[in-house]
This record gives C-alpha cells, structure tokens and sequence, in this order.
C-alpha cells in the first residue's frame, strides 16, 4: 500500500487542511501553502520516486498490493516514525496513532477508486463544535455526557464517498379533465360540464442525485446531511484530505441505478401532474419518462461525524453535520431522569391544586 505524508518544506512538520483559510498548514511553525504548492511538491516526490524504481514496481510487488487491496484489513508504515498501523481496507486518510501526524494512503484510491472530486471542509473543528452546542441546547433531554468536552473530542471531520447522477429526463403525460360551471335560473340549477384533452411535455435537467457509497456508513444520516454545493466541487488532490480521515467507496453504482431511475420518473410524472390546475378533476390517461445522457460521478464529501454509546444500554447514537454549509442531523439520547423531573415538576403542582380544590369545594 503506497503511504503519501506531506511535509512542510520549512520545518518538516506535517502539514494539515485549514478549512477557515483553505490553505494547507504546518502545525508546528504555523507555515501556510496554496494547492498550487502541494502540486509542486506531489510532482516532485513522484519524480523521485520514479528515479528509485527505474523499472516499475516489480510483478511480485504489484501482486501483493492488489491482494492486500482486497483484504478486509490493511497493513501499513508510518513514513514519519516506522510504526505499523492497521486500517480498514476502505480507510484512504487518517492519523498515525503513534505520532499522530496525517498521512493520506494514496494507493487506496488509485484506478477504479479514484475520486472525479471533493469539496472540501468549509467548517473547521472549532466552528464544528459551536453549530453543536447551539444545536443541542434546544434539546432539552439529552444526557449532560452526550455535549461534554470529553465526548466533544469525539468530533471528527470525515470524507464520505458519494456517487453522484446526472441525466436528462423527457415526460409525456395525456389526461382527460373536467371543469364543471354551476349557474341558476330561478330554482333550476344548471351545471355545465366541460371535457378536455391535455397533453403535456418537459424536458427536466437532473443534477448531482446523490447516494452514499459506503457500506459501514449510517446511510440516513449520510444522506441526511444532503445536499452540497456541488458547484464547488474541486478536482481530486489527496491533499484536502490531510487532518481529516477519509473513507474510500466499497459500493458501486449499480447498486443504485434501478432505485434512482424509478425516483426520478416518480419525480418527472409529479411535476407534470402539478403543472396542471383550474380543473376540477384529472385522469391521467398515460405517461412516459425516457431518461437519457446519464453521468456518474464518484465525489467525496466532508462530514463532521460524532458517535455516542450510550453507557445505560449499549446503544449507538450518532450526530453528523455538513463540513461546507453546517446542516445538522442526529439520531439523540433521551435522559430518562430529565423526563422524570420534568413529569414531577408538572404532575405535583397540578396534584395538589386538585386536592385543594377538591377539599375546598
């Protein structure tokens, strides 16, 4: 498995993605460099690695590594201190757990699991934690544990892949509708009723259907974070992903093409249905959607993901938040003695008005 660490060219710190500035900083000397740079230093280091292998990765070599590539975990050494770390084999960035400095596990994305883009963190760990906070004050009945700051540590900034649809869909829909207008001659009333022949036509531009593509992933929170800003969406550089882990797919596309065609005719037939008014009743008689120039893209998506097990019942909560425009979403603990309190502090006064009503009366 390659292992991709990036250094700053001033201190030999590692270097991390600084969403707030969105430049890539040395943590240690504070240096900060632009994406053109990372490039810069991406070609040199391939380059010389070139220069070290002048004839290719070995047959032998490029065996182990498509096996390791298949097994369920991964083996791989630290390029800043020699320590083995294992991952899961969808794993693509994450922390050496030893020194703790980034490292992006390059060979995970190469071929089929490159990446066509991302977008990256817009939202750092610090402005994270405050939409948090904020968001959980509303509720009111959640364990003290969930929000404190050791759990808050939790908090990590995650790449998820997505696959993302595009196509262009053509409706058709014929109906027979009715209009009926009531008048009155004296006590006779009349109503007149009126039959029409509709025929409607759309042509529906369909962008950037998104599926999560990750199997290990809670799929409703993956997909409740939705949408993104898919117009900021970047070419791949395996450098967004320094400070942050990212998950490589390990679902494909067909895995989705049947549901997302039947969602989108659904979609095509109810906004010709809506289109149609001032009737007093429609039939729809046929309907045809035809989808055609379908595009998929493999795109990975920043997400702020906590888990929380709940100590009482072994129970796994999870709170997600979108890393580009701070949508929050959650699946939340109840505190059982907060309802409790919350039951006597009602239930006691309205007892004892009712006992001393009723002894008055």
């Amino acid at each position: 498995m390659e292992i991709q660490s990036y250094k700053c060219p001033n201190c030999g710190g590692g270097l991390v993605f600084d969403p707030k500035t969105q430049k890539f900083k040395c943590e240690y000397c504070l240096s900060a460099f632009t994406e053109e740079t990372l490039k810069e230093m991406e070609e040199v280091a391939r380059k010389s690695e070139e220069a070290s292998k002048p004839g290719g990765m070995p047959e032998a070599e490029k065996i182990e590594s498509q096996k390791q590539a298949e097994s369920k975990m991964v083996l791989y050494t630290c390029p800043s201190c020699g320590a083995e770390i294992v991952a899961q084999e969808t794993t693509a960035s994450t922390y050496c757990c030893y020194c703790h400095n980034p490292v992006v596990l390059s060979g995970s994305l190469d071929g089929k699991y490159r990446p066509d883009g991302l977008i990256p963190f817009e939202i750092d760990k610090k402005k994270a934690k405050e939409i948090f906070k904020n968001w959980i004050q509303k509720k009111k009945y959640v364990p003290d544990d969930f929000y404190s700051p050791r759990q808050m540590e939790y908090l990590e900034g995650i790449y998820y892949p997505y696959w993302m649809y595009s196509c262009q869909v053509s409706g058709e829909m014929q109906a027979e509708a009715l209009r009926k207008r009531v008048t009155v001659a004296g006590e006779i009333e009349y109503i007149e009723t009126s039959r029409y022949h509709l025929e409607k036509k759309a042509e529906l531009p369909i962008k950037d259907v998104a599926r999560n593509a990750l199997k290990q992933a809670d799929r409703s929170l993956a997909e409740t974070v939705l949408p993104f800003d898919m117009k900021k969406l970047r070419p791949f550089q395996a450098g967004y992903f320094l400070g942050f882990r990212a998950e490589r797919r390990d679902r494909e596309k067909e895995e989705f093409a049947q549901e997302i065609e039947q969602e989108i005719k659904q979609y095509t037939r109810e906004s010709l249905q809506n289109s149609v008014s001032g009737y007093d009743h429609v039939d729809i008689r046929n309907h045809r959607e035809t989808i055609t120039g379908e595009k998929w893209n493999y795109a990975m998506l920043p997400v702020w993901m906590m888990t929380y097990p709940d100590p009482k019942n072994g129970q796994m909560y999870y709170f997600a938040m979108n890393g580009e425009n701070g949508k929050v979403c959650g699946v939340l603990p109840v505190d059982s003695k907060k309802l409790v309190r919350l039951f006597l502090t009602i239930f006691i006064p309205v007892f004892v008005l009712l006992l001393l009503g009723g002894y008055l009366i």
